[in-house]
C-alpha cells in the first residue's frame, strides 16, 4: 500500500474525499512524462499517450477548428462530471459559445457540447462504460468513441434520462455525420491510424 492509498483510505473513512483532494494528491505524484491522469468513479487512471492516439486526437481537433475557435476546443483539460468522483481529462472537448469557468477555475460540464475519446487498451472499459454514463447524465449532446484497435468509431447522441438514445457505429473511412447535431459538421475518418 502506498502513501496515496493510505491518504485515500483515511479520507474515505472520514467521508470527506473530494475530486479536488484527489487531484491535489495526483499533482504531488511522480507522473511520467506523456501520461494522462483521470479520476473515474473515484479511481485514478494513468494512461500513456501513444502516437496513434495523438494522431487521431490531432486529426479530430484540426477538423473541429474549421468551425470552432481555438479557445473552445480543449484536450486533456479537467472537467468534473456528475456521479461519484468523476474528474475527466477528455481527449477532445468542445465548449459552448460563452462558456465560463466555475469558481474553482474549472470548465463546467453544462457547457460541454462535444466529447471524443480515443481508446487506450488499459482504460477502454472506462470510455465505453462509466465515462459514457457520466457524459449522458451530464447531457453532453455528442459523445464520440474512436477505437484504433477495432478500426471503428461509435457515435452517441440524444442524451435523455442518463443514457444516450442515438447510437451509431461504423468503420474508419466512414464519415461521422454531425450535421444534425449541435456540432454541425462532418468528421472524416479515412486517415485515422489503427493500432
Amino acid at each position: 500500500m502506498t502513501v496515496l492509498d493510505d491518504r485515500i483510505e483515511m479520507a474515505e473513512s472520514s467521508g470527506e474525499l473530494t475530486l479536488d483532494m484527489m487531484f491535489e494528491w495526483v499533482e504531488t505524484m511522480p507522473v511520467p512524462e506523456g501520461y494522462k491522469v483521470e479520476i473515474v468513479g473515484g479511481n485514478i487512471f494513468m494512461a500513456p499517450q501513444r502516437d496513434t492516439h495523438w494522431d487521431i486526437i490531432l486529426d479530430i481537433v484540426e477538423q473541429l477548428r474549421a468551425k470552432y475557435p481555438r479557445k473552445r476546443v480543449k484536450s486533456d483539460v479537467r472537467v468534473d462530471y456528475p456521479g461519484h468522483l468523476n474528474g475527466f481529462a477528455s481527449d477532445v472537448t468542445v465548449m459552448a459559445e460563452g462558456a465560463a469557468k466555475n469558481d474553482k477555475g474549472l470548465w463546467r460540464y453544462q457547457d460541454v457540447e462535444f466529447v471524443a475519446e480515443v481508446i487506450s487498451r488499459k482504460t477502454a472499459a472506462n470510455d465505453y462504460g462509466p465515462k459514457k454514463d457520466a457524459y449522458a447524465a451530464a447531457e453532453v449532446p455528442v459523445y464520440l468513441i474512436v477505437d484504433p484497435y477495432t478500426g471503428r468509431w461509435h457515435l452517441h447522441t440524444k442524451p435523455k434520462d442518463g443514457e444516450y438514445r442515438g447510437e451509431l457505429s461504423l468503420d474508419f473511412g466512414d464519415d461521422v455525420d454531425l450535421t444534425g447535431t449541435v456540432v454541425g459538421l462532418v468528421l472524416k475518418t479515412g486517415e485515422f491510424p489503427r493500432d
